[in-house]
């Protein structure tokens, strides 16, 4: 098993990048958050794992271990491959999903493209506790200095031009996903927003 890599960004795509790792081009498949982090030219590390098939080997990028391992857990479910398990990961955190599951959260689990009411049941049922509990947040310290609103919406928007959106589409998917939508997500959570955008996105493509 490839456990990770480390290597120079030759380019990042909608759903891969590709990395150079001792003078081969690796494909990547990954999230878009996990995406969104890569930058062309600079050097990244990524959780991995190898996906074996009779008429393939893809090899898949996580940001961190946690996202790799919830992603091979969740293929232990009848019906859930790869691409679907990548899919989860778009839309939720590893947390996300841990809640879900641990709180039978079945709505939360058909936010996820191509997962229907039966999937989501089934995923409950067969994952179990396997996933483990949740993270508790501990309480902050003290107050932590955080960007302004407006620099917020700018990561965003700088990550889905990079990811290969036109600046006004993206600026627009920001906005409605801040300033329109029926379930508000708070500007600091960028991960979040740009979970929200892609979806707002992938829908007007579609």
């Amino acid at each position: 098993m490839i456990a990770s890599i480390q290597g120079t960004v030759l380019a990042v795509r909608l759903d891969s990048a590709v990395l150079a790792v001792g003078g081969v081009g690796l494909l990547v498949q990954a999230t878009p958050t996990t995406l969104a982090g890569l930058r062309v030219g600079s050097a990244a590390t990524l959780s991995t794992t190898l996906v074996v098939r009779e008429d393939s080997l893809t090899l898949y990028g996580f940001a961190d271990d946690d996202e790799r391992d919830v992603f091979e857990v969740v293929q232990t479910v009848s019906g859930v491959g790869p691409r679907l398990a990548l899919a989860m990961l778009a839309v939720h955190t590893p947390d996300g999903l841990r809640r879900a599951v641990a709180d039978e959260d079945l709505a939360a689990l058909q936010r996820v493209p191509g997962i229907g009411r039966k999937g989501a049941q089934r995923i409950v049922l067969e994952l179990g506790d396997r996933l483990g509990a949740p993270a508790v947040r501990a309480a902050a310290a003290g107050p932590v200095p955080a960007a302004a609103p407006s620099d917020r919406r700018d990561q965003v928007v700088e990550a889905l031009v990079g990811l290969g959106w036109q600046a006004r589409t993206a600026q627009d998917a920001v906005a409605s996903v801040l300033d329109g939508s029926t379930e508000p997500i708070a500007a600091e959570d960028v991960a979040g927003v740009l979970r929200a955008a892609l979806r707002t996105l992938g829908g007007a493509r579609g």
